[in-house]
């Protein structure tokens, strides 16, 4: 169940969304790719897997926009 929401979650990604990282990075996502995503912060553009995205943080971070 919890795959499910998180594929769905990952797969709905895209340019623009603010975003947490499980690292605790906050930014928004300038790029995308399958596997990967570019996030640009205060500090500049990091590139991490899709998978590094926090989904519960960041579906917290969009609902307040």
């Amino acid at each position: 169940m919890r795959r499910q929401r998180q594929e769905k979650f990952y797969g709905a990604l895209k340019k623009g969304d603010k975003v947490i990282m499980k690292s605790g990075l906050h930014g928004r996502i300038v790029e995308l790719t399958d596997t990967t995503v570019v996030v640009e912060t205060l500090s500049g553009k990091l590139k991490f897997e899709r998978s590094a995205v926090s989904m519960d943080n960041s579906r917290r971070v969009q609902q307040e926009q």
